[in-house]
């Protein structure tokens, strides 16, 4: 990744991913769909958040790329002023009826990131990235974006997956084609992101790398969990000084 300053000028998003996720919208809240592995790996990242951030009552948090809603609407009901933000129209409108269902309220804008963290700078307590750097075009701009939305003192969590022959073996040819836990396609090897390089964008932005951890899969007991391993699914911690 190269330095990218916060720039609304062309908006990065991949329009081959936007139709992707929004041709399986409809099955963002079925555990038992596309979207298993998210379901259950939310009560970790939720865990993950809580961990460094301390209870979520009353902090304002923005979830970048929040898709169907299943991470904002979780933070939302530990008490949190949540909005969510992402460029998936079919997603939002799936997010936005199962707040009205659920009765958790978040709110959903169609927005990019750069956008805005153009209209609000240093504006939240917490921004998440998860699950999404791996799906834009220029991830350290969304990297910049998240860095520019939060507060002095504020902490971003990040989690993506790492590049290198493992994570290739893992999360494309075992996940998607061998166990079938995601469909075909849903990730691209060469948007992979070492860990190295997202800590390095992090400080480029005036983020502090507080804390990483790697997430992982037991093919036997069909269960997630943190693990020092990064090599393949990690999450980031950092906070502005």
């Amino acid at each position: 990744m190269t330095a990218s300053p916060l720039s609304t000028a062309v908006p990065n998003v991949d329009p081959a991913e936007l139709e992707k996720f929004s041709a399986m919208a409809a099955r963002w809240w079925d555990p038992e769909s596309d979207f298993k592995p998210l379901h259950a790996i939310n009560p970790i990242r939720l865990a993950w958040i809580r961990r460094h951030a301390g209870a979520l009552s009353g902090e304002g948090i923005v979830d970048v790329g929040c898709g169907g809603g299943i991470l904002a609407e979780s933070m939302a009901r530990e008490g949190a002023r949540v909005t969510g933000i992402d460029l998936a129209e079919q997603s939002l409108t799936v997010a936005r009826l199962h707040s009205l269902e659920s009765g958790v309220a978040v709110d959903y804008q169609a927005r990019s990131a750069e956008q805005f963290a153009a209209d609000h700078p240093a504006d939240y307590d917490i921004v998440t990235c998860m699950e999404m750097l791996e799906h834009v075009p220029d991830p350290e701009s969304t990297i910049c974006a998240c860095a520019t939305l939060v507060k002095p003192g504020g902490w971003v969590f990040f989690s993506t997956l790492n590049r290198n022959p493992k994570s290739f073996l893992l999360a494309i040819v075992g996940a998607e084609y061998m166990l079938k836990l995601l469909p075909r396609g849903t990730h691209a090897y060469e948007n992979f992101i070492k860990p190295s390089e997202l800590a390095a964008a992090a400080r480029r932005h005036g983020l502090d790398v507080v804390a990483l951890s790697g997430m992982g899969y037991h093919p036997v007991s069909r269960r997630y969990a943190l693990t020092r391993d990064t090599s393949v699914n990690y999450l980031v911690a950092t906070r502005r000084p």
